[in-house]
């Protein structure tokens, strides 16, 4: 179910290398080895060597070889032993070992990017188990690597603009959240706990997302769930139960083929009590406003200073403790990042995950959350899932 050559953002990417004298990319973190070669790793040994010409080379262990033939946009993939018995040393070491091979087979001698400063990753498509690779993993490559750069700034960039086909595989991944979403709306019951309820999303979209529409080869979600005074932030899913008249909070990640959402949609078996009313309508009002001014050319800054006023206005002066807008791609939460002290402008391309919220002392609150293509015009929400859960109460 492989998409066709995205050919729009590899050219990006390689423009950008030329103007900054970057004869090849190396990476490993899952998400960025999925952006260069459309595969997405079982597990986080793979690696890939992107050079400013020529196809890139997918490094992979080698029970994944089929797998990544079927998905890869590369015709050069080398596979490497995942336990190899003259070799005692852990897997990772053999991968890099490969690298350095590529890099040396394919006479690169000038300026190499690696993932010197990549501060988080998402998870490979095993999910449970993923691979972090140890600073040492870089270091030994300096004996190899006569002029080694951190690439990361410049995958950065790049990532910040979604193409038309990354905005194609976002679009799936929301509708999935809105099928997980609806599937909960028709099933949430006042008493069941909140673990439940994200059980049964998470696995309704996994069972629908596998192979839907044709498109998507592998679909998983993953929630965070609170119910009425069990509403807070960073905080886990509980035995909670879930409350009449007061809303359950689902934050919902859905990864469709390595591409992400990132959302927090609401369910309130019967009507909400007015304070939840009245807290609803002042962060829709906001994310509404803020999705308004989310146009090319706004200053980042500009927009988490506009959402955290018009909290603060409401009622809730230095809430949220959380972002207010990011970036959204393959991965749930990546730059840009809107913070009053960062520089940055919105740009045409970018999906950002606008995110008002307010919690109360001792419990509850809300948080309303959906993703936005800033286009030349205005945005388009890409979730249809209503974010009024008073328009759309479970049955």
């Amino acid at each position: 179910m492989s998409f066709p050559i995205d050919r729009e953002k590899l050219q990006r990417v390689q423009d950008l290398m030329k103007a900054r004298d970057v004869e090849a990319l190396v990476v490993r973190a899952p998400d960025n080895v999925l952006y260069l070669t459309n595969y997405w790793p079982m597990k986080g040994y793979a690696a890939a060597v992107f050079p400013y010409e020529g196809q890139p080379t997918l490094i992979v262990i080698d029970p994944q070889l089929e797998e990544a033939r079927k998905s890869s946009w590369t015709e050069d993939i080398r596979t490497f032993k995942f336990y190899d018995e003259r070799d005692p040393r852990p897997p990772t070491a053999r991968s890099l070992d490969l690298t350095l091979q590529t890099l040396h087979d394919r006479v690169l001698n000038g300026r190499v990017g690696f993932e010197l400063s990549q501060g988080s990753q998402i998870c490979d498509r095993m999910v449970g188990e993923p691979t972090v690779l140890t600073k040492g993993y870089f270091e030994n490559c300096e004996a190899s690597v006569a002029d080694m750069i951190d690439a990361v700034p410049l995958l950065v960039e790049c990532r910040a603009i979604k193409t038309s086909q990354e905005i194609e595989r976002m679009r799936l991944a929301n509708e999935l959240a809105a099928v997980g979403l609806e599937h909960a709306c028709q099933n949430i019951r006042p008493g069941m706990k909140e673990s439940e309820v994200g059980a049964m999303i998470e696995g309704h979209i996994h069972g629908v997302g596998v192979g839907y529409k044709g498109l998507v080869d592998m679909a998983r979600a993953f929630t965070l769930v609170w119910s009425g005074p069990g509403i807070a932030t960073f905080t886990a899913t509980g035995a909670r139960p879930i409350q009449e008249r007061e809303p359950t909070l689902v934050e919902l990640w859905v990864c469709a083929d390595g591409y992400w959402t990132d959302l927090t949609k609401n369910l309130c078996p019967g009507e909400p009590t007015p304070e939840y009313s009245r807290l609803l309508e002042m962060l829709l009002a906001t994310m509404n406003e803020a999705a308004e001014f989310s146009r090319a050319g706004a200053e980042l800054a500009d927009l988490d200073r506009l959402i955290r006023t018009r909290i603060a206005e409401g009622g809730y002066p230095g809430q949220p403790s959380h972002p207010v807008a990011h970036g959204v791609g393959a991965r749930a939460h990546e730059p840009p990042f809107a913070h009053q002290a960062a520089p940055g402008k919105i740009r045409e391309g970018m999906v950002l995950a606008i995110e008002p919220g307010a919690y109360w002392e001792g419990g509850g609150g809300l948080r309303v959350e959906d993703n936005f293509l800033v286009t030349s015009g205005k945005c388009e929400q890409l979730c249809s899932f209503p974010d009024d859960f008073r328009l759309h109460n479970p049955r």
